[in-house]
């Protein structure tokens, strides 16, 4: 039995989705780069500092920092939300992977240890969205900073991974409903990221690159660790 009318447009109604949100976020960028970025105040001390802080290296030390969860104060002491984080965005990468590829190339996740790999992924995922969920109600902090755009794109992800994990297997066996609620999903989501706070990781390559610069201008960047204070040795 084929695919229905309705799968075959859920299937692409991504691909145009995907060209309204470059359209907006080209529009975006070129809003942004209408600033220009402030100067120096003070005089350059990476001259003066270790040869290994320029502003070079602290550009790229800038930009590999959210991989090196041990430089990070907050990640060093709670690594477990660190692997939620991490496990969270590994999630988005298959699901937006999954979506292209049942859509123009199905046979590439055809394979039976790919559809294993990806359904672990995207079920991890789904279980960090799903305690991310408890944690932004329960916890008295995360409700007092939680906007209603932080709720509506937690649960709009974690209800796509759930999706996403039935859909990766590309069967039809049991009917088409979870496969057409997966693409319809994700093209509501193309379309609605640049609108709301997952676009945050338009900015990360600019404002980490202008941190890093002023940083290694300073510097600072890279951090290097020198011996305990006399102080803190017990």
């Amino acid at each position: 039995m084929g695919e229905s009318s309705l799968l075959q447009f859920s299937k692409h109604a991504h691909d145009w989705a995907l060209v309204i949100m470059t359209l907006v976020y080209i529009t975006r960028l070129i809003w942004f780069f209408r600033w220009k970025g402030g100067k120096e105040r003070q005089p350059s001390t990476n001259k003066s500092g270790p040869a290994a802080v320029t502003r070079r290296k602290g550009i790229l030390y800038s930009w590999g920092i959210i991989g090196m969860p041990w430089t990070m104060e907050s990640a060093r002491k709670k690594l477990f939300l660190y692997a939620q984080f991490v496990t969270f965005h590994l999630g988005v990468v298959a699901s937006i992977f999954i979506a292209f590829t049942l859509s123009l190339a199905p046979a590439v996740v055809e394979k039976p240890w790919a559809i294993a790999l990806l359904r672990v992924v995207i079920g991890a995922a789904f279980a960090v969205g799903v305690m991310r969920i408890i944690r932004r109600i329960t916890s008295p902090v995360m409700r007092a900073i939680s906007s209603p755009d932080d709720h509506f794109s937690l649960w709009l992800l974690t209800v796509w991974f759930f999706f996403a994990f039935l859909a990766v297997p590309n069967s039809t066996a049991n009917g088409e409903w979870h496969m057409i609620t997966f693409f319809l999903l994700t093209a509501f989501f193309l379309i609605y990221v640049p609108f709301s706070k997952i676009s945050h990781y338009l900015y990360y390559p600019f404002t980490r690159f202008w941190f890093g610069k002023s940083m290694g201008y300073r510097g600072v960047y890279p951090l290097k660790r020198g011996p305990k204070p006399d102080y803190l040795k017990v």
